[in-house]
Parts: structure tokens; sequence; C-alpha cells
């Protein structure tokens, strides 16, 4: 019996079972529900990826202030600030490009106080 000389790969199921995964990523992907706060966000020409494990800090355009989608005032934005680490945790900052700018200040000072090297100002690519 004589064997035939193997060159080519089969590459048929290899698709059949991504085509799988892409059918279950889309079936399970409809349910989820995306709960966050109405920030349109300014657009900038280079971007990185936004870290996932990072605290959001977000400003809508009346100035109203959210921590991780809970409403907060000035002063309790900044006292959890103050119980931050500055070298360990890290912020996204999510601001309406309609807020004033006295707002995001508010924000970007006290970080600035505390000594924060890891924040990321989230704007649309």
């Amino acid at each position: 019996m004589r064997r035939e000389r193997f060159d080519r790969m089969n590459v048929v199921p290899f698709i059949d079972i991504v085509l799988v995964l892409l059918v279950i990523v889309l079936a399970t992907a409809t349910f989820v529900q995306n709960k966050s706060v109405k920030v349109d966000l300014p657009s900038a020409s280079s971007k990185e990826p936004e870290n996932k494990k990072s605290i959001v800090v977000s400003i809508d355009k009346q100035g109203r202030y959210f921590w991780d989608k809970e409403p907060v005032d000035v002063a309790a934005l900044q006292a959890r600030i103050e119980r931050l680490d500055p070298k360990k945790d890290r912020l996204s900052l999510h601001t309406d490009k309609a807020t004033p700018f006295m707002y995001f200040v508010k924000v970007v000072d006290t970080l600035k106080a505390r000594g924060f090297a890891n924040v990321d100002i989230v704007t649309q690519p």
C-alpha cells in the first residue's frame, strides 16, 4: 500500500468549529445589556484601548458626577478618590463633550493633588 504525500491541510473542520463558536457568541451577546451613564464622548485621533479593570468616573453634560454608574456629588467623589492608592488604582475619566470644562478640571485637579499616574481620559476614535 502506497501512502500519499501530505502537502495540504483540510481546513473545512476548522471553519465549521469557528462558525459554531461565532453563532454561540452572537446568540449570547444579544442578551447582555450595557448599563452605563449616557455620555457623548469627544473624539480624538489617538486612541488606546480602555483598561477594563479601572474605576470609571463619568461627568454628564449637566455636570453630574458618577462613580462606576452611581451618582455622587463633588465632595463624595473627592473623598472616594482620597481613599484610592495613586500607584495601584487606575481611573477612567468619561466626560461628555458638552460638559463645561470646570467640572472636568475639578476631577483632574483632585487626581493631580493625590499624585495619580494611571488615569485614562476616554474619547471616541
